[in-house]
């Protein structure tokens, strides 16, 4: 398996004077995701729980949504000229029932570990018909259960505290009960891998249920919580203007700079307490 963390000779400059020292980084490595042995994406991505990210953007991007839709996921043999293996090659085996996605080269040929759409070629594409609307979704949200999730979070974040690199997305319950908590040095690798790990569980569409990301709320983020079945997005940062604008046209509420009590509603704000007066 690759590895998580990467060690570095790096010079410490500090008012105290300059030294040596070992420095921890996270690590960074290229995923090719094939489906029945066709390359479909490359992404970034910190390595760990890979099967889960293969399975997840395939949620995102509509092609499964059971478990029993993927037969079986391995990394592929001979990766290199030497024929050992990197690890960072897979292929997912569909189900005959499920219906492959395209192959085109003006589709998900590259992703970064900062975007999770670049290559699409319009905005239309990543707009996927979520085969669960969360808009009636009954969850309601309790702010002091809402303010409390980023301290879970962060307390979670194991390779973090090694690197200080890494972003998370966790899934919480109603009452803020963290169930899976993921890291990558994406965004949306991080998100990717929580959908998998439910999908491969056996667990979507995750109804009535809270996805808390560090850093700030994105397009692809909505999308993939919508494609997951999630109603209700959290984030300790911004939203983007189009990630609002998907969350309000899905019905998901969308929720930014979540820092200690103080937090702002963005959409579907019927989901939390109506307003009270300002002293």
């Amino acid at each position: 398996m690759g590895r998580v963390t990467a060690r570095r000779r790096v010079l410490r400059i500090s008012p105290a004077g300059h030294a040596h020292r070992a420095d921890t980084l996270a690590a960074e490595e290229p995923l090719e995701v094939r489906v029945g042995g066709r390359p479909l994406s490359v992404t970034m991505r910190t390595p760990g729980h890979d099967f889960d990210l293969a399975a997840g953007f395939l949620v995102s991007e509509g092609v499964v949504g059971a478990a029993g839709e993927i037969t079986g996921i391995a990394y592929c043999a001979g990766a290199t000229a030497d024929g050992s293996n990197t690890y960072n090659v897979l292929d997912v085996r569909l189900a005959p029932s499920v219906r492959l996605p395209e192959f085109s080269l003006d589709r998900n040929v590259y992703m970064s570990s900062s975007c999770g759409v670049c290559g699409k070629a319009s905005l239309d594409a990543v707009r996927t018909e979520a085969r669960w609307p969360v808009r009636d979704d009954p969850l309601e949200l309790d702010p002091a259960v809402l303010s409390a999730l980023p301290d879970t979070l962060r307390a979670a974040q194991r390779v973090f505290d090694r690197t200080g690199g890494l972003h998370a997305a966790g899934l919480f319950t109603v009452d803020g009960s963290l169930r899976c908590l993921r890291e990558d040095v994406g965004r949306h690798n991080a998100v990717d891998k929580v959908v998998g790990w439910a999908l491969r569980e056996g667990l979507l569409p995750l109804r009535s249920s809270i996805l808390l990301v560090s850093g700030r709320a994105s397009f692809e983020l909505v999308q993939k919580a919508v494609m997951a079945g999630i109603p209700a997005l959290a984030a300790v940062s911004a939203p983007s203007s189009l990630a609002a604008d998907l969350a309000e046209e899905t019905g998901l509420t969308l929720i930014g700079f979540l820092r200690g009590p103080t937090m702002n509603a963005y959409t579907a704000t019927h989901r939390l307490p109506p307003p009270q007066p300002v002293p």
